[in-house]
This record gives structure tokens, sequence and C-alpha cells, in this order.
């Protein structure tokens, strides 16, 4: 895992992203993760899914996260990204036929007026905490990978999300997804990865939501849950120092992680929330090292928001290892295979 970024890894990055979206999508309203894994393993297993139209679209998840890559590779900066990225949120809720948006993408996109001042942000809802940024804020890590440029991920990260999800549950969420592709290519150790986000991440986007001056009360009143779950799954995974060992239950099949993955949500619907998709994601790597089939066995096939845990989780995944071990079939046909790679390699030249 310790060769070099290139441009492939950006690419695997992207691409792998909208695999496990389309993979873990197909099943992101069943709720049995023993029942889903029967039905991938009546296909053939993973090896064999050719991912492709009709059967195979990606979700909301990828059409935004391609609003926010393309967004971030016309190499915009400051006021003028997020008026950039708020215009292809509404482009981007055009091409939602049998994709499945989120109540609160919806809603939240319907409020943005690019070009209008502060036209980019919305009302403060608490209601707000699901997981629709965390889904679509990879590619900010893409763009500022390098540890110095912390604040400006957290920046953007912060700021793109609230354009939808501004409880601080939700958006801290596109921080952590963030947060975790830019580790992914520091090849930074994903056992520090948590605390990073805890220690590192948490308080500069405090920082800025104060500085930023917007909905700062009701932010800060409704803070505490996301942090307080990170720390909680940390020591959960012995992980709080971050060094490890990982700690994993000595059983920890598909029964078990649903029961694992409730346990960290918020309702019951493990990844549906901001704190809880990243935080799926990220047990799903630290358990599949660099074996893909045990990645989506984890992070793609489980009965809870599994296209938004997995297209987290694939990215990260693609980052660190590239295409290494990926059937072809699950990749070479895939919708938008295009689009997210012309944006990997944009995000690798402006980040570079």
């Amino acid at each position: 895992m310790e060769s070099p970024v290139t441009v492939d890894h950006y690419k695997a990055g992207m691409v792998l992203s909208g695999v496990g979206d389309a993979l873990g999508y197909r099943w992101e309203f069943n709720y049995s993760g023993p029942n889903i894994h029967q039905e991938v393993q009546k296909l053939g297993g993973v090896k064999n899914i050719s991912v492709r139209l009709p059967h195979w679209p990606v979700s909301d998840d990828t059409v935004l996260h391609l609003a926010t890559a393309e967004a971030l590779t016309t190499g915009k900066e400051g006021e003028e990204l997020l008026h950039e990225v708020a215009s292809r949120y509404i482009k981007g809720m055009k091409d939602m036929s049998g994709r499945a948006p989120g109540a609160m993408t919806i809603h939240g996109v319907n409020q943005l007026k690019p070009g209008a001042p502060g036209g980019y942000r919305i009302a403060y809802d608490q209601t707000s905490g699901g997981c629709g940024a965390a889904m679509r804020a990879m590619c900010i890590g893409l763009r500022y990978p390098r540890p110095e440029q912390l604040s400006s991920l957290v920046a953007v990260a912060v700021e793109t999300g609230r354009m939808t999800h501004p409880h601080p549950t939700g958006f801290l969420g596109g921080v952590a997804s963030a947060l975790f592709a830019s580790y992914a290519i520091q090849r930074r150790p994903i056992t520090t990865w948590g605390l990073g986000l805890v220690k590192e991440a948490c308080p500069i986007a405090k920082e800025f939501v104060r500085s930023a001056g917007y909905a700062v009360h009701e932010t800060e009143r409704d803070w505490g849950y996301f942090t307080e779950k990170w720390e909680w799954y940390l020591e959960l995974r012995g992980l709080s120092l971050g060094s490890g060992p990982v700690v994993f239950p000595e059983l920890y099949g598909p029964v078990e992680r649903d029961e694992a993955y409730k346990s960290f949500s918020w309702s019951g619907w493990g990844g549906s929330s901001g704190h809880d998709a990243p935080m799926i994601a990220l047990d799903a790597l630290l358990g599949a090292g660099s074996n893909w089939e045990e990645l989506m066995n984890r992070a793609g096939f489980h009965g809870g928001d599994s296209d938004s845990t997995a297209v987290i989780a694939c990215c990260c995944w693609g980052l660190m290892y590239g295409m290494e071990g990926v059937p072809e079939c699950n990749y070479t046909y895939l919708e938008y295979k295009d689009r997210l790679e012309k944006s990997a390699k944009k995000l690798y030249a402006l980040s570079h």
C-alpha cells in the first residue's frame, strides 16, 4: 500500500466510489444483510457481477459526488467555488429518475440560489443530520490532500455540506469523508483516521463555523452528538489512542455486522446519518485490508444505507490500493465512468 499516489489511484478512487454506490444501491432498501449476501452468491459473487445499465445504475450519491468534483475541477476557490457547487447541485437534481435522492437533499437544493449574495446557504434545520453530505464529499480530499491544506478541506466540506445538511451531524459527515480520502492519499495509518477526525478536523470545523458567523448558536447547541458517537466508536474498536490493534468481535459476519451498524446509527438504519456512514466505511476498511470482495461484504452488503457506506469506503480503498484485485466486470461498463475518470485526472493535476 505504501506506493506513492499516482493519477491511477485518483481514477480508482473516483471510479470505485461509483462501483460501490451501484452495487450497494441495488439493496439499499433491503434491511437484511444475510439476505443480501445470499442474493450476491446467487449472482456468482461480486467477482461475477457486471456493473452496467440498466440493472446497476448509480444512485443520487454518485450524481452529487460528481457535481461536487466537477465544480472543484474548475479551480475556483472561496465563494466563487461555493456558488459553482450550488448550481451544479441544482443541475444534478434533474438527473434523479430512479436514483432515490434523500428528502433533505431535495429540500436543501430547492432553497439554493447560486449567484445571489449568500445564495449557497439555506435555513438551519434540526432534522438535517442525514448522510447526504457525507456521500458526496470524498472528492474534496482529492482536491486538498495535503496536511497543510486541512483548513481548506474543512471549510469547503462544511460549506458544501451545509447546502443541504446544516445540522452538524450532517455536514461533519462531509468533513469525515473528505478527510478520510485525504488520509488515504497521505498514506496515513488507517488506525489513526478516526482520532484525526475527532482531534484535528472537528475543532477546525467548529472554529470555522464560528468565524463564518452563520447559524452559530444552533450548530454549537447540536454539535456534541457527532463527536461523542465517534469517541464511543474509537473506544469500541480500541482506537482511542490511534494505535490499535483493532478490536473486532470474534464473530463478525453479516448478522453481527447488521446489529453492530444499528448500534452505530442514530435511528436503527446503519449508515443513513452523517456520523455513521463514514463510520461504517472506516469499519469496513479496517476489517477488509486490501481485499476488495471483503470490503464490499462489509461496506456494501448490509441491512443499512448500503450505497452511502460503500461510496465512501470504496473511494478511500481505490486511493490506497488502486484497481488491484477488482474484477474488470465490476467497473468497465459503470455508468458515468468517463466523467468519474475525467474529474479524477483534473483533481490530480490541481492537487499537484
